[in-house]
């Protein structure tokens, strides 16, 4: 059964919107009717894919953000604002993962780096969206944690830690603002068919056999198929739901 939804007036904002889960959620958005502003460092695939929706008679704009900067996420959002008129849900997806390493080892400049992205750069979109819908009133922000969120995973404790935090402050957010008409959720995808996990499989952090094998489903996760529950609970189908932390894994959190 495909399920359609229809967000035709509305704005969308994707961080870490030109691959893997960000574009999945992009494409879908546009595809829905909602202008989609695809928020990425990369700049030239954020463009190369909005000059593709935009050809197929969708709506998008690209916008060239570095999300551990709280200015260049301010800027995106107002600019996203002012060429669209509305900001009525977001996706902050933009995250990194680095090689996996023994706690004791880990350097300083590897721990900033990773809160800089997955937590930091989570809050500063939060606030800056959070802004904009206040004025309006309405708002549906889901914010990309992880399976990572959840559990805990040798050699990547930091990563780990963000996503947590990620969850944390999105529980917190969402009593905060149910008030003004804001719902706020999370996701946590498990292992899903991106560039990031293509990358870990290529250097050999990553079986995918074994990954398929640990899971009820038995298989790795297509990045549309998060792109369905970060729709959903923009929705008004999810109406009556914030402060979720939604696993989308395969069944590997209910073992």
């Amino acid at each position: 059964m495909t399920v359609t939804y229809d967000f035709t007036g509305k704005t969308a904002f994707v961080t870490g919107g030109s691959a893997g889960m960000g574009a999945a959620t992009v494409r879908a958005f546009a595809q829905a009717g909602a202008a989609v502003a695809i928020v990425d460092l990369d700049g030239d695939a954020a463009r190369q894919l909005a000059d593709e929706l935009n050809t197929d008679g969708l709506r998008a704009v690209a916008v060239q953000c570095d999300v551990s900067d709280e200015s260049q996420v301010a800027a995106a959002v107002r600019a996203t604002v002012e060429t669209y008129g509305s900001l009525d849900m977001a996706f902050n997806n933009a995250g990194i993962m680095l090689p996996p390493v023994d706690s004791a080892d880990e350097t300083a400049d590897a721990f900033d780096t990773i809160v800089a992205v997955n937590l930091r750069g989570v809050w500063a979109s939060t606030k800056h969206e959070l802004v904009q819908m206040r004025k309006q009133g309405s708002g549906a922000i889901v914010n990309c944690s992880s399976l990572g969120g959840l559990v805990g995973g040798s050699g990547r404790a930091t990563y780990h830690a963000t996503k947590h935090g990620v969850i944390g402050a999105t529980k917190s957010v969402a009593l905060q603002y149910g008030k003004h008409g804001i719902r706020v959720n999370a996701v946590c995808p498990g292992t899903i068919s991106t560039p990031m996990v293509e990358r870990m499989i290529a250097g050999g952090e990553l079986d995918p056999d074994a990954a398929s094998a640990g899971v009820p489903l038995g298989r790795l996760g297509l990045p549309e198929e998060i792109a369905a529950a970060v729709l959903w609970l923009c929705s008004d189908a999810a109406s009556y739901v914030t402060g979720v932390a939604l696993p989308v894994d395969a069944g590997y959190t209910a073992q």
